[in-house]
């Protein structure tokens, strides 16, 4: 008979929150009952999301307690504060990278090696997709199986995995079809997926700057949002990264903003200033970009569809990239295709190109600007716009460094 314990879908949510901000929050744990039912009712990094009332948790609290899986202290502070501790990963025995993946696994059920990565981000630091592989097989080689790799379904392009720790729905154990995993674009290495990326625009970049040159005209929400930067900038240093052929940028001057662009692609820089001969463009990547000569910092960062190439296991290092050189109270402005799919093309405005462009999960891109030490963070969510022919959801993230 397994000794390991089995958890409800209530349990499951109880104990993995608690391990969730046992490691994100450390000085505020254990946590309070009120803090707990917070952390169960989170509408990011939880799925299903749910809205458990006071006494849910606490008649949940108290029957992990019964089955030495939680314990509840006392804490003075002032006056005695009752918290909840969970001891799972006691139970468990479980390693450091383990109670990463066992946490997330809880929280979000069946997930890809490259989802499990760049959302245990915060709780663990993983090098690469193959170090989560080696953890989950180490996991499923138990005695008793923590874990176990479910088969591989329509529209899926890898393999998900599951814990073993309670029954597992039936619309996880057969695998959701919207799954992707968006690390695949990267399955030769990033520097191929470079290579392609830079030799894709250098072809179409002169038909691109024609296609896109008056493309702000019929997108209102889109001027709103860069006029907000540009009243945000007040004057000082803006920089678009992956900025094309240099539309963007050059609205942005145009509105008063000290704006430059950069993109890795020569071509597109080259047509970015034939177009726009005033502005300032440059060749350069987004994951190595520096401080604006002239200031410490810039006002304001904006990746314009620059992440769209990028697999989700490469969002935190990117972000992460963006808002280093930020001053203190400057934005981060990210816009993206929304979805679950990763799309590949071989032809683009009547060019032979090698592109994969990346749907990303608006949920995912939020967690990762909040664990990049962002705050204030707004997202907006709009659908196609079929006057323009387009066919994915667009996202709109906004977030600032702390002043």
């Amino acid at each position: 008979m397994s000794d390991l314990p089995v958890l409800d879908a209530e349990d499951q949510r109880v104990l993995g929150s608690l391990l969730e901000k046992q490691a994100t929050v450390p000085a505020s744990y254990p946590l309070t009952a009120n803090a707990l039912r917070t952390a169960c009712n989170q509408t990011s990094n939880r799925e299903p999301v749910v809205d458990y009332d006071q006494g849910t948790v606490e008649r949940v609290a108290r029957s992990l307690r019964d089955r030495e899986l939680l314990r509840i202290v006392w804490v003075d502070t002032g006056r005695r504060t009752l918290k909840y501790h969970q001891t799972l990963d006691e139970k468990l025995g479980l390693e450091p990278d383990e109670r990463a993946l066992i946490t997330v696994l809880l929280l979000r059920g069946a997930q890809a090696p490259g989802e499990l990565r760049t959302r245990t981000e915060r709780l663990h630091k993983f090098a690469d997709r193959s170090d989560v592989e080696d953890c989950l097989r180490r996991m499923a080689a138990r005695p008793e199986p923590l874990v176990r790799e479910l088969e591989r379904r329509a529209g899926q392009h890898d393999r998900r995995w599951i814990h073993l720790l309670g029954p597992v729905p039936e619309e996880e154990a057969v695998a959701v079809v919207e799954s992707v995993d968006r690390d695949t674009v990267i399955a030769d290495g990033t520097e191929a997926r470079d290579a392609r990326v830079r030799s894709s625009y250098d072809a179409v970049a002169a038909t691109y700057a024609d296609e896109l040159l008056d493309e702000l005209d019929g997108l209102p929400f889109e001027r709103w949002l860069l006029d907000r930067i540009v009243a945000q900038a007040n004057g000082r240093p803006v920089v678009e990264v992956g900025a094309g052929p240099g539309h963007i940028t050059a609205y942005l001057a145009e509105q008063g903003a000290d704006a430059v662009g950069i993109d890795i692609s020569p071509e597109m820089v080259a047509e970015a200033r034939r177009r726009f001969p005033d502005g300032r463009f440059e060749v350069g990547d987004l994951r190595r970009l520096g401080r604006p000569p002239t200031s410490s910092g810039w006002a304001a960062v904006l990746g314009w569809y620059s992440l769209i190439h990028l697999a989700a296991s490469e969002l935190p290092d990117a972000i992460g990239a963006l808002t280093r050189p930020l001053d203190p109270g400057g934005w981060l402005v990210l816009a993206l295709h929304a979805g679950a799919e990763v799309r590949h093309v071989e032809e683009f405005l009547g060019h032979e190109v090698d592109l994969d462009y990346v749907l990303h999960d608006p949920n995912q891109v939020v967690s990762v600007v909040e664990a990049a030490g962002l705050v204030d963070v707004e997202w907006y969510l709009r659908g196609p716009i079929t006057a323009r022919s387009e066919t994915t959801r667009r996202l709109y993230v906004i977030a600032r460094t702390p002043s």
